[in-house]
């Protein structure tokens, strides 16, 4: 059984693992609470086949500074490397 890790993660087990891969904390909450994170095997949304305003939101979430001044492609490239 996961540990509970307080009500600012909603996925204990998966922020674990991601912990025990070596991520930080901040890297492991930010995705074990991303409500799409679980979908794996090419479930989760092509980032390609999202709006611009999609892809905002998504930036937004995971925290990219000068997402606005962003073109779509540029966006993609920053969500991929974050």
């Amino acid at each position: 059984m996961a540990k509970d890790h307080g009500k600012n993660i909603k996925d204990d087990k998966k922020y674990e693992a991601l912990r025990d891969k070596g991520m930080s904390k901040e890297k492991a909450a930010r995705i074990s609470n991303t409500p799409n994170a679980s979908k794996k095997g090419g479930k989760a949304d092509p980032l390609d086949d999202r709006t611009k305003e999609e892809l905002l939101q998504e930036a937004k979430k995971i925290g990219i500074t000068g997402r606005h001044k962003m073109n779509k492609s540029e966006l993609i490239n920053a969500i991929r490397n974050h």
